[in-house]
C-alpha cells in the first residue's frame, strides 16, 4: 500500500508528466535585496520575496493568470487574482510530507504578513492548517483524480482557489538547484542557492500552449527589476520602521 504521505506527491507527479510545460532559466543579481534582508530585525523568507515580486509581475500580465481548460471543449480561462502555492516539507506522524501553502493575490500584502502565514504553515498541525489536502490524501487513488480531473478541468472559477495560479518550489536553502519544477501550472518558478556575489539561477517553468520562450524571458527579466525596485523599497521600509 502506498503511504498517506506519498498520495498527493504521486499526484502532481502524475500531473506534471501530462503537462505541456517546458522551462528556461536567466541568472539574477540581488545583492541589494540581500544585503536588505540580511539587516532586518525578523526572518523574511526568500521565497516569499520570490512570490510577491512574481505576483506582483503576473497582475501586470494576465497570460500568466490563464488556464488551460480541456472540458467541454479546448479554452483557456483568465483567472481574476493571484494565487500562489508554496511546496511546504512537514515531518507528520513520523513522516516526511509535502503540502502546499496557499497565498492569495500576495502582490496586496505585506512580506511581514506574509511571513506571518507561512510560520502558520510551518506550526500549526498539518490536519488543520492544510486540513483540504489531508482529506483529500485518505481518498481512493480513483476518487483523488477524479476530484483533480475535475477542479483543473470543469470548475474553472474554483481551480485557482483550490490548487493555485503559479507555484514556486526551492531547495535553495540546502545548497541545491531544481532543473524542473516537478508540477502542473501555467507557471512554475523555483532558483537555487545563491553565490558569493549574491546570484542566483531562476527557472521559469511554463505551458507552451499559453506562451512562448520570449514571453517567459521578458517575464523573468521583469521579475528580476521587481526584486530590485519594489521588493527592495519595502525591505528598506521594513529596515527603517524597525529602527
Amino acid at each position: 500500500m502506498i503511504p498517506r504521505s506519498r498520495r498527493l506527491t504521486l499526484d502532481v507527479l502524475r500531473l506534471h508528466k501530462q503537462a505541456a510545460t517546458c522551462a528556461h532559466d536567466r541568472r539574477f543579481r540581488l545583492s541589494r535585496v540581500a544585503e536588505l534582508r540580511s539587516r532586518l530585525p525578523m526572518r523574511i523568507s526568500w521565497a516569499l520575496i520570490f512570490i510577491k515580486a512574481f505576483a506582483i509581475v503576473a497582475a501586470r500580465r494576465p497570460v500568466l493568470r490563464q488556464s488551460y481548460q480541456s472540458w467541454p471543449w479546448p479554452h483557456l480561462y483568465q483567472h481574476a487574482q493571484n494565487v500562489a502555492m508554496l511546496a511546504t516539507h512537514r515531518v507528520y506522524r513520523d513522516e516526511p510530507w509535502v503540502f502546499w501553502s496557499r497565498f492569495v493575490e500576495p502582490e496586496t500584502q505585506p512580506l511581514t504578513k506574509l511571513q506571518a502565514s507561512l510560520d502558520r504553515f510551518l506550526t500549526e498541525p498539518p490536519n488543520k492548517v492544510f486540513r483540504q489536502q489531508w482529506q483529500l490524501s485518505g481518498l481512493p487513488t480513483p476518487f483523488r483524480r477524479f476530484l483533480w480531473w475535475w477542479t483543473l478541468n470543469v470548475a474553472a472559477k474554483k481551480r485557482a482557489r483550490r490548487a493555485g495560479t503559479f507555484f514556486l518550489t526551492t531547495l535553495a536553502g540546502k545548497g541545491v538547484e531544481i532543473q524542473d519544477p516537478p508540477a502542473f501550472l501555467t507557471s512554475n518558478l523555483t532558483y537555487g542557492p545563491m553565490d558569493d556575489q549574491q546570484e542566483c539561477r531562476v527557472t521559469l517553468s511554463y505551458d507552451h500552449r499559453l506562451m512562448d520562450g520570449s514571453f517567459v524571458a521578458d517575464c523573468l527579466i521583469e521579475l528580476e527589476e521587481v526584486m530590485n525596485q519594489q521588493i527592495a523599497a519595502e525591505l528598506a521600509s521594513i529596515l527603517s520602521a524597525s529602527q
